[in-house]
C-alpha cells in the first residue's frame, strides 16, 4: 500500500493528480446533459457529477467546472433554464465520450456524435433518443462553490420517460438491466450487475433479499 501526504499530492503532476482524484469517490453514474439555446443550436455533453438531491421536491443536480473555457452546457442553462439528463449505456458510451471534446459553439455534439435528439411533451431542451431513462429539467438554483470556482447546479424533475417493462411495483428501476454504465476516473466505463436489493433497514429485524 501506499500513503500520499499533502504535500506529495500537491507534487503530482497536474493530469496525474486529476485522473487520481478522480477515481477516489468510487463508482459513479454517467449522464449526458442536452441544452439547447434560445437561437435552438443544441448541445449535449458528458457528466460525471449527476447526483440525486430529494424525491419531495425531486430534485437533480451536477457539478460545473470553473469558466476558464467556454461552458455552453451551462450558458444553455442561464439562457433558458432547461436541460435534460440521459442515462449512458454501453451501445452509446464511445460516442458518449466523444462529446467531451471542445467543439465550436456553433457544431452540436448530437450531430458530430450521429447522436439522434429526442423531444417530448414540448420539452424546450432535447434528449438523448437512445438513451433508455430520460429525464427533463428545469433549473431552479445555482449555488457557486468558492474554494475551487465550481458551481452546483440544481434542477427541478420536470419530466421522466422511462422503459415501463423495468420499472417494479415499488417504483423501483432496473438500470443494470438495460445496459446502463457507471464510470471511474475521467475516461473508464463500466458495466453493471445486481448482487442484491434488500429490505428497508430496521435495527430489530433482519435484513431479506427482496
Amino acid at each position: 500500500m501506499r500513503t500520499f501526504t499533502l504535500e506529495e499530492i500537491n507534487d503530482l503532476d497536474k493530469r496525474y493528480r486529476t485522473n487520481l482524484i478522480n477515481c477516489l469517490s468510487g463508482i459513479k453514474s454517467m449522464n449526458l446533459i442536452g441544452t439547447k439555446n434560445k437561437k435552438g443550436q443544441t448541445n449535449l455533453a458528458i457528466f460525471n457529477s449527476v447526483i440525486h438531491l430529494g424525491a419531495h421536491p425531486a430534485l437533480m443536480g451536477f457539478i460545473q467546472r470553473p469558466a476558464s473555457v467556454e461552458r455552453h452546457t451551462f450558458e444553455n442553462i442561464k439562457e433558458t433554464s432547461y436541460f435534460t439528463i440521459n442515462s449512458v449505456t454501453e451501445e452509446i458510451h464511445k460516442q458518449a465520450h466523444q462529446t467531451a471534446a471542445r467543439y465550436e459553439r456553433e457544431e452540436s455534439e448530437f450531430d458530430e456524435t450521429s447522436l439522434e435528439t429526442a423531444y417530448i411533451n414540448d420539452f424546450y431542451a432535447p434528449f438523448v433518443a437512445k438513451s433508455p431513462l430520460k429525464i427533463g429539467l428545469e433549473c431552479v438554483e445555482v449555488i457557486p462553490i468558492p474554494i475551487n470556482n465550481t458551481q452546483l447546479i440544481i434542477g427541478k424533475v420536470k419530466l421522466i420517460q422511462l422503459n415501463e417493462e423495468f420499472l417494479k411495483s415499488d417504483g423501483f428501476l432496473s438500470l443494470h438491466d438495460q445496459g446502463v454504465v457507471g464510470g471511474t476516473g475521467l475516461d473508464s466505463y463500466l458495466s453493471t450487475n445486481e448482487i442484491g436489493r434488500y429490505s428497508y433497514a430496521k435495527p430489530d429485524l433482519p435484513l431479506e433479499k427482496i
